[in-house]
């Protein structure tokens, strides 16, 4: 009796380990935070709106060449020229 209960508690965690793991913070990626941050700027909100309604246009035809890549990059560029700018104000 006594080896099956170390059998079936060596496949299971302890209960003492899973509290450590719970108390812990999890880590914040900064970079995430401040794109995050940058999408709301009234440049990155039009860039996502022109590509929103690329995407709604494009996906509403059967068949289509067109597709949103220019508006995709142009989100993309308006959010890391964004973010270009005060990334470095978080590293210490």
């Amino acid at each position: 009796m006594v080896f099956e209960d170390k059998m079936i508690m060596n496949g299971e965690p302890e209960e003492e380990e899973e509290e450590e793991e719970e108390e812990e913070e999890e880590m914040v990626d900064p970079l995430e935070t401040l794109r995050e941050k940058c999408e709301q700027t009234e440049h990155c909100v039009h860039a996502r709106e022109r590509l929103e309604s690329c995407e709604s246009r494009v996906g509403s035809r059967s068949e289509t060449t067109e597709d949103c890549t220019e508006e995709l990059f142009d989100f993309l560029h308006a959010r890391d020229h964004c973010v270009a700018h005060k990334v470095f104000q978080s590293i210490k």
